[in-house]
């Protein structure tokens, strides 16, 4: 029986970077992960890098280049012949950066000394483990120390099951090869708006349907109000509060049946993609073996140092409490490995950042406005408008703002809220002020560069004392 030191069960962005982290620090280190990829071969990266935050950014850049090159050059005194669009090209193109990345990680094993054993991994008894490979073959092995990380899955729902062609989840959204004309699409949250964002501008008619009667409820309210506004001017038909109580394909559509305050509403569509939410993957991995409980809502629960109930074994990533973010579960999981060396172990989840890749892009990091008022938190807010941000301008993509909230009291930054080109770069400054408890007026005093659209948070820190200049 192999022995090693760390093992960890899954290798999505959690679970790869753990083992990468524990192997560092000299630990003897084996990653489990049964995925297998498009062309039938094991791969590494989980759902994030094989059918999730990869492969959907490559398609919304290119349903983005599309869309520019039809409605945005105009106004740059740029013209063009007529635009066409291969989707099957732009999947293809997506499929090869998913097989750079996850080739990748294999070297970053290779580099590093992390032994790959490829299958699924279910926990025995304490230290050790079954690896069963694609064949069924089992490897047993043992560690001293083993992480879970075996991420999420879409949330399915029974009144829309799917067939993986007519009615899809996020993953089968990814692969089509054709431009639906009516496209609907369960759920309006951060899946549902970025895959509507890429088929709309490839050409469908996009409808999502979102039972909660408030739109985006973990954004800030302003921000929100506003997303919603700029999508539904692109073409996005959100409808809020419809609560879907049936789905079939018939006659090569899909009818979806649903009830709104209007009553029991009916539509058809060519595509269904079902997008309202994932849930920890906690089964076949033997936590009874261990005596491990999920919580009531599927996760494993775990301390302040990912330990659950479990000697010796650890849990990160989606299958805990937090946020569902890759990025947050990277974190984990170089924290979880730092903690088994003996190392200081520690993950600040309020200063983690939220982005939706639309456009505009939309981001934010910290407390919202509502969440404050309903605290009772003393607090000030400062703006600005991308509309008066050179940078912007010139790029024409001066939609959005920026929102920051500060303690009325004590100016600490509390939150920071944007809608507007490159969101998701710019949210990054916010992170490391609100990391090092930056206050309103030190971003304030900070020189920005100009032009840049980097600008506009420095004017938001200004207005939040009625200094702002540009507005």
């Amino acid at each position: 029986m192999d022995r090693y030191d760390v093992l960890v069960i899954g290798g999505g962005p959690g679970g790869y970077v753990a083992a990468i982290r524990a192997a560092q620090l000299g630990l003897k280190t084996a990653c489990v992960e049964r995925w297998i990829g498009k062309d039938g071969k094991p791969a590494l990266g989980g759902t994030c890098l094989n059918v999730g935050c990869i492969p959907s950014k490559a398609l919304l850049e290119s349903s983005e280049q599309y869309h520019r090159a039809r409605h945005g050059f105009a106004a740059h005194g740029i013209t063009v012949g007529e635009v066409g669009i291969d989707p099957a090209a732009m999947v293809a193109r997506k499929d090869g950066i998913v097989r750079q990345f996850t080739g990748g990680i294999g070297g970053l094993f290779k580099k590093n000394g992390v032994t790959w054993l490829k299958g699924s991994g279910r926990l025995v008894g304490t230290g050790k483990v079954e690896v069963t490979d694609a064949d069924g073959a089992v490897q047993p092995v043992s560690a001293e120390h083993i992480i879970i990380a075996t991420g999420s899955r879409p949330t399915p729902l029974p009144m829309a099951p799917l067939d993986g062609v007519r009615i899809v989840d996020s993953a089968g959204a990814l692969d089509f090869t054709d431009v639906p004309a009516r496209l609907g699409i369960i759920g309006a949250g951060v899946i549902g708006l970025e895959l509507g964002s890429v088929w709309a501008r490839l050409g469908s008619s996009v409808t999502l349907l979102e039972a909660m009667p408030e739109f985006l409820p973990p954004a800030d309210r302003a921000i929100a109000a506003l997303a919603h506004k700029e999508l539904t001017a692109q073409g996005l038909q959100i409808r809020l509060g419809a609560r879907v109580t049936a789905a079939k394909v018939a006659d090569e559509a899909v009818s979806v049946d649903f009830e709104d305050a209007k009553g029991a509403q009916q539509a058809a569509f060519d595509r269904l993609i079902v997008a309202v939410g994932r849930q920890p993957v906690t089964d076949g991995l033997g936590l009874d073996a261990v005596d491990i409980e999920p919580d009531e809502r599927g996760f494993i629960p775990v301390d302040a140092r990912f330990r659950t109930s479990a000697a010796g074994v650890y849990a990160i990533g989606d299958v805990v409490r937090g946020p569902m973010l890759a990025h947050r579960a990277s974190e984990d999981g170089i924290a979880v490995a730092e903690g088994i060396a003996g190392q200081h172990c520690h993950v600040d989840y309020g200063t983690i950042p939220w982005i939706i890749y639309t456009w505009p892009e939309i981001a934010w990091v910290g407390r919202t406005e509502q969440a404050l008022k309903a605290e009772g938190v003393p607090y000030t807010v400062g703006t600005f408008p991308f509309q008066a941000n050179g940078r912007a301008r010139a790029m024409e993509a001066a939609q959005g703002q920026v929102k920051l909230l500060a303690h009325a009291e004590t100016d600490r930054v509390l939150g920071v809220h944007l809608i507007g080109p490159h969101a998701s770069e710019l949210i990054a400054e916010a992170v490391v002020a609100m990391e090092f408890c930056a206050s309103a007026e030190d971003i304030a005093r900070i020189v920005h560069a100009h032009p840049t659209l980097s600008e506009a948070l420095h004017e938001a820190a200004l207005a939040a004392h009625r200094r702002a200049i540009h507005i």
